[in-house]
């Protein structure tokens, strides 16, 4: 179920910081009492794959995500204590050392549960026993919190397939274009692109004058 248009899990969750400090953090009230956006993003587990390149493509793109008044914070079921290891591991080893944003650790899976994005399956053997399949750990979701703490996209990617930063930094450019101008956003629309008013005669006026 899609929570585009509401507001974001009221529900604080472990985390920790590059400093190795034990945390808490409420994604509704940081994007709420700071007024700000928030982008949280999900990967599977730490110490695999494609997760640190991803961990290390969010550090880079930091300080555009700042310039856009966006807090970045990753997120997987691991313990506070792993996420230290790892954020102690160096980059040509498999590490994310050197990243700054936070990282929540939901061991116990409530705000990922609530989201749905965990790989996990209850099924019935023949005898009516339940028994439960899957990873347990999360997809590589994704989601835009704007300042009033509304969820303002979402999206869950398979575990092979890592995100393209970019995109969601053209979806915060878009979304504030909307906030500021009240126009609404194109297809392929980016940052100094014509963007449209909701009506027909815009949308007519934008076709026939943006053909491919």
């Amino acid at each position: 179920m899609s929570l585009v248009g509401k507001k974001f899990p009221n529900i604080s969750i472990d985390a920790m910081s590059e400093m190795g400090d034990d945390l808490k953090i409420n994604i509704l009230e940081e994007a709420t009492k700071n007024q700000q956006k928030v982008l949280l993003f999900w990967y599977p587990k730490d110490f695999t794959f494609v997760c640190p390149t991803e961990l290390h493509a969010f550090q880079e793109a930091l300080p555009e995500f700042e310039k856009r008044n966006t807090k970045v914070i990753g997120a997987s079921c691991d313990t506070n204590e792993v996420h230290f290891a790892w954020l102690n591991t160096a980059r040509d080893n498999g590490g994310i050392e050197g990243v700054t944003y936070p990282i929540l650790a939901d061991t116990h899976r409530q705000l990922a549960n609530i989201l749905g994005i965990v790989d996990q399956e209850f099924e019935f053997d023949e005898e009516g026993n339940e028994f439960f399949t899957g990873s347990n750990v999360t997809y590589r979701a994704t989601y835009l919190v704007d300042e009033t703490g509304k969820i303002f996209h979402e999206s869950v990617n398979d575990m092979p397939l890592g995100r393209n930063v970019k995109e969601y930094l053209r979806l915060i450019d878009a979304y504030t274009h909307v906030q500021k101008f009240g126009e609404v956003c194109p297809a392929n629309w980016e940052e100094g692109k014509d963007a449209m008013k909701a009506d027909r005669q815009s949308t007519a006026e934008y076709l026939a004058t943006h053909k491919n």
